[in-house]
C-alpha cells in the first residue's frame, strides 16, 4: 500500500496536517480529499474504534483503498459532505482534513490533459471522469469575455485579455482539441523568461473552470460549521493565493469572503478559533524531497465550544 500511495502522489505536510486534528482513537474523521490516500491511511493508523469517511471525484483513487472496515469511501466531490455523512448515519464529527492540491498522479498520467507536458494529450482536465464539462467545452465555446475572467481570476494572469482574444482567434482556424492545441494558441504571449510558470498558470485556470473548484471549496468550508463537533478541527493545504484566501477569510470570519458579522454587543461571530497564527510551510528538507509541496500552506481551527 505504502509504494501505491506514494507513487499516485507524495502528501504535502502529511504530518503537521494530520497531528493538527488531535486525533482520538475512537473519533470520527473526514478527508475530504481522499487522492493517492497517504493522508488517510496516518490518520487510520492513529485509530483504534473510531471511523474515517473518504472523499474522492476520481475513480482512479479507488485503486488505493486498503482493507480496513473503519474506512467509509465515497466517491463523489467534497462539496456534497453533509449529505452523505447524514447518509451514512454520522451526525457530527471530530476532525476534517482537506488537501486541495491536484494528484501528481494526474498530472503525470498524460491523458488526462492537466499538464502542458504532454502535447498530444486531449484537452480533458476533469477529475471526475463522469463530468460533463471538459477543457475542450471551455476553449472552444466560452466568450471573450468569461474566458478573460477565468485567465484573470483563476490564473491571475495580467494580459488576460490578450490570451482570450488569442484563444478565440485561434478556434476560428480550428477548433481544440489535444494539448498542443493550447500551447500554440498562447504561444505567442508566453514570456520568454518565465515559460513554464505562465503554461501552469494558463493550465490552473482551465482546470479550476472544468472543475468548479472555487464554489465547491466555498459549498465544503460552509458545511465544515454544521458537521464539526465542538472543539473539532479543520486542517486544510491549500496551493495557491486563490484557495489560501477563501480558507484564511472562513476561519477568520466564517465565510470564504471575509465579511465580519458582529452580535447585538459588538463582539464578532466567528464559529472558528485558528489554531496558528501564519500557515505552515513545508521545510527545506520536504521540499528538496517532494518539490511539489514548495507551494503548499496548512491552516489550522479549532470550532469554537
Amino acid at each position: 500500500m505504502t509504494d501505491k500511495v506514494t507513487a499516485y502522489h507524495i502528501p504535502a505536510l502529511l504530518k503537521e496536517s494530520v497531528d493538527a486534528l488531535d486525533i482520538k482513537a475512537d473519533g470520527v474523521y473526514v478527508d475530504a480529499t481522499y487522492g493517492g490516500g497517504g493522508h488517510s491511511m496516518e490518520i487510520l493508523s492513529r485509530l483504534k474504534n473510531g471511523r474515517l469517511v473518504a472523499f474522492d471525484r476520481d475513480m482512479d483513487a479507488a485503486n488505493n483503498l486498503p482493507a480496513d472496515r473503519r474506512l467509509i469511501f465515497i466517491q463523489n466531490n467534497f462539496r456534497f459532505m453533509r449529505n452523505f455523512l447524514r447518509y451514512h448515519n454520522i451526525g457530527k464529527v471530530n476532525g476534517i482534513l482537506a488537501d486541495l492540491g491536484v494528484s501528481s498522479h494526474h498530472f503525470d498520467e498524460g491523458k488526462r490533459g492537466f499538464s502542458f507536458r504532454f502535447p498530444e494529450a486531449m484537452l480533458d482536465m476533469r477529475m471526475g471522469q463522469d463530468s460533463e464539462l471538459t477543457a475542450q467545452t471551455v476553449l472552444n465555446t466560452y466568450s471573450r469575455d468569461r474566458l478573460e475572467h477565468i485567465f484573470f481570476e483563476y490564473g491571475e494572469i495580467k494580459q488576460s485579455a490578450k490570451l482570450a482574444g488569442a484563444l478565440l482567434e485561434s478556434r476560428t482556424r480550428r477548433a481544440f482539441v489535444s494539448v498542443a492545441d493550447l500551447i500554440e494558441a498562447v504561444e505567442p504571449l508566453i514570456p520568454k523568461s518565465d515559460e513554464k510558470q505562465f503554461l501552469a498558470r494558463v493550465f490552473q485556470a482551465v482546470r479550476i473552470e472544468v472543475n468548479r473548484e472555487m464554489a465547491s471549496l466555498k459549498h465544503f468550508l460552509e458545511q465544515t460549521v454544521d458537521v464539526l463537533d465542538a472543539g473539532g478541527r479543520l486542517s486544510v493545504i491549500s496551493y495557491h493565493s486563490l484557495e489560501d484566501r477563501m480558507v484564511k477569510n472562513f476561519i477568520k470570519t466564517g465565510n470564504v469572503e471575509g465579511q465580519r458579522f458582529k452580535d447585538f454587543y459588538g463582539n464578532e461571530i466567528t464559529p472558528f478559533t485558528p489554531v496558528t497564527k501564519k500557515a505552515i510551510v513545508p521545510g527545506e528538507s520536504e521540499i528538496a524531497c517532494n518539490s511539489r509541496s514548495r507551494s503548499a500552506k496548512l491552516r489550522i481551527a479549532e470550532k469554537k465550544q
